[in-house]
């Protein structure tokens, strides 16, 4: 029986060819999506494993005692005992140029067995450094005095791809002496290179953490698995009334059920196998694009891009498998008498109890509003079982809410066509609803990812004070930065060369020096009452406007910290402050504030200059970047709603056409049988025309609807926020995705006349 599955399925003639080509090349579409699902996948996890180095100071970080111990002998310049790995000098900073972030990691070893990161072939030596491609060039092209300054020394090498956590990666491996580290804020002795994905790792700072990662797969999956299983299921669905007749006649010469069975698993297997097999090149062109995506922020190396044996194993067993049981599932309405006679079974209305899955979703959300989970796993796992009931319930429900519409149409129609096609659809609604399920789906996962991403960067975003903010530029040295609070965590007085060569930088106009002070002063500005901790000297913060202003005749001012700008202080006047402008020179610096003309060559040399001066964990950045990085979390979101919607709506739209597709050559004998009848052809395709639109526009509303208010409890039980009004382009969005539909039914419509003609009516 298998080798008749086999002949029947690739030797039946024209139609059996042209079933099996369909069929294999949805079937390809859907596999091909879903392996690049999977690599996307490992691409955010691979990505994120190559940012673990970078934490090595704030995973290893040595214990208060051996950190002294290794300070001693580094100072004495004795190595550790012997066989032991020596301590180093470890310091992760962030830096910026031309509003790019740059990792800087500066190192000094206490002997010559220190460990190694990967990437590089030693570590290097005082005034060594290595950078990354993306850095090298950049420090290639632009003036010593706007980048290259800021690495003492000499370059040694390039840092390999194994430790770039994406390609245009900016990094830089900078060595030192252990003394120069023991100045530089935040830096620990280590004695091992951290090896931990950030996703696994409590302490780690740089890398996505396991909420993001977690919530990242939870979209991905959810989002794209769902259509791809459904545009896979219909293609292996396709022409199966036709198969149920041929399998009828098997039965009257004799065919046992379980051969029939056999029989028609092997037809969809083959299918499904070939598809599975072609389904590497669709991955294939997609890989590239995929790359580019950032869909973490960062693009992904080619090479993360990849699937596990086991992923490839799984869906070459797991698609076809799918596909015999599909096809085993699809005769089970089929009655088939020892005689050979065929009778379908009219199929059951469906019920309203499938609803309950979609109304359950809801109550979760709801309940989440009462009582939330605390951990982020618990936050993970009780939403995405909330939207996965939600998904469900609209796939179960989708049935009965067509054929609830389909018969309120009946009642208040007297048109042949729309009453044909609607009770059509009341008799058997399951299969009028599966050929938009995919695009119902679309709808509702687009809407739900809108409508979060949208009420949080509305929420999020930041009153901007104008144009003269994205041309300051602050260093922030404050206490918080500094977890050993060590003596210098107040700041250090700033070198008189440093503000007179700022001063001479062309496109500087104003330095601004913010120092700190013991006494706390209540302040009342712009952003509400605050308590001011620092002192400014009065004349460049007059020449800022923005920060505020002092009194007449005042030489000092209080101000308040942490000060970065967010808000227009233009009309707050700052209380006077004790001081002289002599005795400001002998304090501490907690704030640099460097007001230029806008431009980049302005900008990257004064930040050089400060850099160099002031060794932060957050270097220099201008407002503007602050910004940018401010929104860096919801862009990223943002990129990854773009990703899904490109996905799923050509997915929903291959679903469609090959459903529109089976349906047409299922009916096409009894369509054939309604033009003998009389019955024109611009009636028959109104028919086909109303069975597609009904259900498309009444789903599409309703999954529209449950999307928002999925959104709307989402928001509220985990953000506090509410549901923002959408902007035009989802509506432009829903319409473009409603006429393609539209369209793709209307393509269809011209193969009426070719399989509806005359001899199409015969008996077989």
């Amino acid at each position: 029986m298998i080798r008749l599955g086999l002949r029947l399925a690739v030797s039946g003639g024209r139609e059996a060819i042209v079933r099996l080509a369909i069929t294999a090349g949805a079937v390809a579409i859907g596999v091909g999506l879903l392996f690049t699902t999977l690599a996307a996948i490992n691409g955010v996890h691979a990505q994120n494993g190559r940012n673990a180095w970078l934490n090595t100071s704030f995973v290893n970080r040595l214990p208060a005692d051996r950190e002294a111990a290794g300070a001693g002998n580094a100072a004495a310049g004795q190595p550790g005992a012997a066989g032991a790995v020596d301590p180093m000098w470890w310091s992760t900073r962030r830096d910026t140029v031309l509003g790019r972030e740059l990792g800087r990691v500066d190192v000094a070893t206490t002997g010559p067995r220190a460990a190694v990161p990967p990437g590089v072939a030693r570590m290097p030596a005082a005034g060594e450094y290595y950078l990354s491609p993306a850095l090298a060039r950049l420090v290639d092209e632009m003036p010593p005095a706007q980048l290259g300054d800021r690495f003492p020394g000499h370059r040694i090498g390039i840092i390999g791809p194994e430790a770039l956590p994406a390609p245009d990666s900016l990094i830089a491996l900078v060595g030192r002496t252990p003394q120069e580290m023991q100045g530089i804020r935040g830096a620990a002795l280590v004695d091992r290179i951290a090896t931990e994905s950030p996703d696994r790792c409590g302490e780690c700072v740089v890398g996505i953490k396991s909420n993001g990662v977690d919530l990242i797969l939870t979209v991905v999956t959810g989002a794209l698995v769902f259509p791809v299983l459904i545009l896979i299921g219909t293609a292996t669905r396709l022409n199966a009334a036709r198969r149920e007749q041929r399998f009828a006649a098997m039965r009257l010469v004799g065919a046992t059920p379980r051969q029939v069975s056999i029989v028609s698993a092997v037809e969809a297997t083959v299918a499904a196998a070939a598809g599975v097999a072609l389904g590497v090149l669709p991955f294939l062109a997609l890989r590239g694009t995929v790359a580019k995506a950032r869909l973490t922020g960062s693009p992904f190396f080619l090479a993360d891009l990849s699937l596990t044996p086991l992923q490839i194993l799984g869906v070459a067993l797991g698609v076809p498998l799918a596909a015999a049981v599909a096809a085993r599932i699809a005769l089970r309405r089929v009655q088939i008498s020892p005689l050979g006679v065929s009778r379908r079974v009219t199929p059951k209305p469906p019920r309203a109890w499938r609803v309950a899955p979609l109304v359950a979703g809801l109550v979760e959300l709801v309940a989440f509003l009462i009582w939330h989970p605390g951990s982020v796993p618990g936050q993970v796992k009780g939403y995405l079982s909330s939207f996965l009931l939600i998904a469900l319930g609209l796939v179960l429900s989708g049935p009965w809410l067509t054929m609830v519409g389909a018969n309120l149409i009946a009642r208040r129609t007297q048109r042949p066509a729309t009453l044909i096609a609607v009770r059509r659809l009341a008799d058997n609604p399951t299969a009028g609803f599966r050929a938009v399920s995919g695009l119902v789906l679309a709808l509702l996962v687009m809407t739900a990812t809108l409508g979060v991403i949208t009420t949080i960067s509305q929420e999020r975003d930041h009153p901007h004070g104008g144009p003269q903010f994205n041309h300051l530029m602050v260093n922030d040295l404050s206490n918080g930065y500094d977890p050993d609070h060590r003596p210098n965590s107040q700041g250090r007085p700033a070198p008189p060369e440093l503000i007179e060569r700022l001063q001479n930088v062309p496109g500087v106009r104003t330095v601004l020096l913010s120092h700190p002070v013991d006494e706390a002063v209540p302040v009342h500005s712009a952003d509400g009452d605050n308590t001011a901790r620092q002192v400014v000297d009065c004349r460049p913060l007059n020449a800022v406007v923005l920060y505020g202003h002092c009194a007449p005749g005042a030489q000092t001012a209080y101000v308040p910290s942490p000060w970065y700008g967010w808000v227009d202080e233009t009309a707050t006047q700052w209380p006077t402050a004790p001081y002289t402008v002599e005795q400001l020179a002998g304090l501490g610096v907690l704030n640099v504030v460097v007001d230029t003309d806008g431009s980049a060559a302005a900008v990257e040399q004064a930040r050089t200059m400060v850099d160099t001066a002031y060794s932060a964990p957050r270097q220099a950045l201008t407002l503007s970047e602050a910004f940018k990085m401010a929104g860096a979390e919801t862009h990223a979101y943002q990129q990854l709603a773009d990703a899904v919607i490109l996905a799923t709506f050509p997915i929903a739209g291959c679903s469609l056409a090959v459903s529109l597709a089976g349906s047409l050559s299922e009916r096409k004998r009894p369509f054939s049988l309604l033009r003998l009848t009389g019955v024109s052809l611009g009636t028959l395709r109104r028919v086909v025309a109303m069975e597609s639109v009904v259900p498309l526009l009444a789903m599409a509303a309703v999954a529209v609807a449950v999307g928002l208010l999925a959104a709307d409890l989402f928001l509220r039980s985990q953000l506090q926020y509410s549901l923002h009004a959408l902007g035009v382009g989802y509506y432009v969005t829903v319409g473009a995705g409603l006429t393609a539909a539209l369209a793709i039914i209307g393509a269809t419509l011209p193969l009426l006349r070719r399989i509806t003609g005359p001899e199409t009516a015969r008996n077989e």
